[in-house]
């Protein structure tokens, strides 16, 4: 179960920090950021009503927990790559015009 749990309080966490935080409050990668781990967590949640595991507890409770650490760990990284190559990218445009 709580491999959708990480991802959603990393989403909420996030959220209310860029509400506290003004220069987060308009920043594109942190609302992208957000977007991403909000997808994580209803990914997480739709793999879990597929397989009939929504509210299951148990001796696989702290390998899904694991899972859940990784899929937001991999969440910030692709965040990370995106916000990377979009900067490059938009250094380049902003080359070619001048």
């Amino acid at each position: 179960m709580s491999c959708y749990t990480v991802p959603a309080l990393a989403a909420i966490i996030h959220f209310f920090m860029r509400k506290k935080i003004p220069s987060f409050r308009n920043d594109k990668y942190h609302r992208l950021l957000n977007q991403l781990l909000l997808g994580g967590a209803v990914f997480g949640v739709v793999d879990h009503l597929w397989n009939g595991e929504i509210f299951l507890f148990g001796d696989k409770l702290l390998l899904d927990l694991l899972l859940g650490v990784t899929i937001t760990v991999v969440i910030f990284l692709v965040a990370g790559v995106m916000m990377i190559f979009d900067n490059a990218s938009e250094k380049k445009h902003f080359k070619t015009e001048n």
